[in-house]
């Protein structure tokens, strides 16, 4: 059966116990592949695309990947920092670089990569969600998309639709919003506007899965059958 391999970061990252509630998006995908497809979740927390790759987090990715195998690659939040020169990227320069690399080595193993637009954040001013920070990002991957003749999703635009639906207040399940005292990992409690829920993480991965049956050919067939008859956002 096929694999799934991931390169992203802490949206997409494997979380356990130590980390409840946060949940990753490649966990939540799950619930909507077949039985047998796998994933080899390589995201890891903080990672843009520069230092995914100086870490050398895509040699193991690399060296496994095969022929009929398929690579999300989803990065953007960490590339925006501009303070930090061992993260930043340019969108239309070392990002756009970056991507191409890894979409060409998905390519010459015979395998399909998916570059998977960055997940919005939760940003309100008062009920209007506010400008995208991942913008240039957003146009980055999608040239980069268009170059490689390679399959994009756009989530950002989902999210942003499914936030906008929701509101400030109901789209706070999908993110780690909670008081103090109710879980292990975060004792303060928490309100963070990036990181999933365990619930945020099934509903997003949901839109990633609408994505693919969208894309329609060997990327609908990675699904169960039923999994993209939730309600459209």
């Amino acid at each position: 059966m096929n694999v799934i391999y991931w390169a992203g970061d802490s949206t997409v990252q494997f979380n356990d116990y130590s980390t409840f509630p946060q949940t990753g998006l490649a966990q939540g995908l799950e619930r909507y592949l077949k039985h047998g497809i796998r994933i080899e979740n390589h995201a890891k927390n903080g990672r843009s695309t520069k230092s995914f790759l100086d870490e050398g987090r895509m040699t193991p990715i690399c060296a496994n990947i095969w022929k009929d195998d398929f690579l999300f690659i989803q990065f953007g939040h960490n590339d925006e920092k501009v303070g930090d020169p061992l993260r930043y990227t340019d969108p239309f320069g070392s990002f756009t670089d970056n991507l191409l690399y890894m979409c060409e080595k998905a390519l010459a193993k015979g395998a399909y990569p998916v570059l998977i637009t960055p997940l919005e954040r939760r940003k309100f001013v008062g009920d209007s969600l506010e400008k995208s920070a991942h913008e240039e990002y957003v146009s980055a991957m999608k040239k980069a998309a268009e170059k490689e003749k390679a399959a994009l999703i756009d989530l950002n635009a989902k999210s942003r639709e499914a936030l906008e639906k929701a509101g400030p207040e109901e789209s706070k399940k999908w993110y780690l919003h909670f008081p103090a005292g109710l879980y292990d990992a975060f004792p303060y409690g928490a309100k963070d506007d990036t990181h999933l829920s365990f619930e945020g993480a099934f509903f997003y991965a949901h839109l990633i899965a609408l994505g693919l049956e969208e894309l329609g050919g060997v990327y609908k067939e990675l699904l169960s059958d039923g999994s993209g008859d939730i309600e459209h956002i």
